[in-house]
């Protein structure tokens, strides 16, 4: 069954930089390092000590809380450290790799001749199963129970976003496999875009023997796999359903039973406008950055690179490893050096707004595909102000929910209120535009995060 969804809110940035659809290679120099904090809700317990030989598969942690939710190591070697910080928090478990990587088998399987439990147990004992995230609170999901639904997200609409059109070719029967495996747990729902290719793609496929297709056509945040779930089945308090908005991952399910190995590799989109040649890279899940981005930009320029898209990702260094979910490395500039006379008070021709304060909306065509691209740098431009009950979130947030009402509620502690105003469908991406065009200048991913948190410490 294929639904046809329009959207009518929601912001395309177009930036400089977007990836080039060919591959560059890089030879490692062998580093990787697992972060627990890449899996929200997750408080690690290491399984490893230093020195201890690993294969690809093994586990270097598990979930505390859920013992039987472990995380595989990348490659084979050596644990070389376990990083800790304040508290002794786990802050990442590194390994140096083998020159000639050994695998931990666990077996090609029959996923026909599977139910959802037997599905669960393989993921679990390959440590995969983490990789998956729930919906309410937006954490990474436990066995302990199963969802209604299972919502996965092939759109990519983020600014630079990676094109997994492009990083599913020759994987094709990896991607049908992974929904082949998650449609025995739940009902399985795919959410594309209005891409032909995209749709051709996957029903050439046959995705649509296991999986109910929604096409959303709109503009970002389309792609959210929380706006997916808000617009199909909304989740209402006591239901649970998983949500994989990163489609690399049912690539990693499907390789697992195609092949009966873990295969954490991922292709990259290496963008941003300080990046000399953006283009893709085929990377391992932690594997170090410094040889992505040894020659990549101009060092002389003050830039900030990101461990994801410029909405959502994580500052990161050189020094830094790619993130679990991570599909992007980005690179624009910092702006701290940058010196406008007076700046605020300029027509700024080259700049973005979303209000029209700046005279840069009229060199925009008509046509969406020759959007004019801009160089945006990290600075917020303003500091912390009062909230103004504008409206403004609500002209990005494709949702059935008052998202200002909302965040007051959570900076106010008004749990009921959180609960009236449907805290339970959202996620902290979901407001990510939003906090791109908040005149107040709030953090409001965090301030969501941090509701959330405290709503799940309140209902364990």
């Amino acid at each position: 069954m294929v639904n046809v969804i329009k959207l009518h809110k929601g912001l395309d940035i177009h930036l400089q930089g977007k990836a080039a659809e060919k591959r560059i290679q890089l030879k490692s120099k062998g580093q990787y390092a697992l972060v627990p904090d890449d899996f929200e809700g997750v408080t690690p317990k290491v399984v490893v000590r230093e020195g201890d030989k690993v294969k690809a598969g093994d586990a270097l942690f598990v979930n505390k809380q859920y013992p039987e939710v472990r995380f595989a190591s990348p490659v084979s070697g050596t644990v070389r450290e376990v990083v800790r910080g304040d508290r002794r928090k786990v802050l990442c478990v590194k390994v140096d790799a083998d020159a000639q990587q050994s695998f931990v088998d666990y077996g090609k399987k029959d996923v026909a001749c599977m139910d959802g439990q037997a599905v669960i147990s393989a993921l679990l004992e390959a440590g995969l199963f983490g990789y998956i995230n729930q919906l309410p609170y937006a954490i990474s999901t436990n066995p302990s129970v199963l969802p209604k639904a299972i919502f996965v997200s092939a759109l990519r609409d983020k600014p630079l976003a990676a094109d997994f059109q492009y990083e599913v070719r020759g994987q094709e029967q990896d991607f049908v496999m992974g929904i082949a495996a998650l449609s025995k747990i739940a009902k399985t729902y795919v959410g594309l875009g209005i891409q032909p290719e995209m749709q051709t793609v996957i029903r050439q496929l046959g995705i649509e023997q296991f999986a109910d297709l929604n096409i959303f056509d709109g503009k970002c945040p389309a792609g959210n796999v929380g706006v997916q779930v808000n617009h199909v089945a909304p989740v209402n308090k006591g239901e649970v359903v998983w949500t994989i908005g990163d489609p690399t991952v049912v690539l990693f399910i499907g390789r697992l039973f195609n092949t009966g190995r873990v295969n954490l590799t991922r292709t990259v989109a290496l963008c941003g406008s300080e990046v000399k040649s953006p283009a893709y890279v085929d990377m391992l899940v932690g594997e170090e950055l410094s040889t992505l981005l040894s020659n990549s930009y101009d060092a002389s320029h003050h830039v900030r690179i990101i461990n994801g898209n410029v909405l959502t990702g994580r500052p990161t260094t050189k020094e830094g490893f790619l993130g679990a979910h991570t599909s992007e490395i980005t690179v624009i500039p910092e702006g701290d050096d940058a010196d406008e006379m007076l700046g605020w008070i300029l027509p700024r021709f080259k700049q973005f707004s979303v209000n029209r304060s700046y005279f840069s909306w009229l060199q925009n065509p008509w046509f969406a595909s020759k959007k004019k691209q801009y160089a945006l740098d990290a600075r917020i431009k303003g500091g912390e102000r009062h909230m103004i009950m504008s409206g403004e979130y609500d002209r990005v947030l494709p949702m059935d929910i008052y998202g200002e009402y909302l965040i007051k509620a959570i900076i106010t502690g008004d749990i009921d209120r959180q609960e009236a105003l449907g805290i339970y469908e959202v996620s902290p991406e979901d407001f990510a535009l939003a906090e791109f065009v908040d005149s107040s200048k709030l953090e409001l991913q965090r301030i969501v995060r941090e509701g959330l948190n405290i709503l799940r410490k309140e209902n364990a």
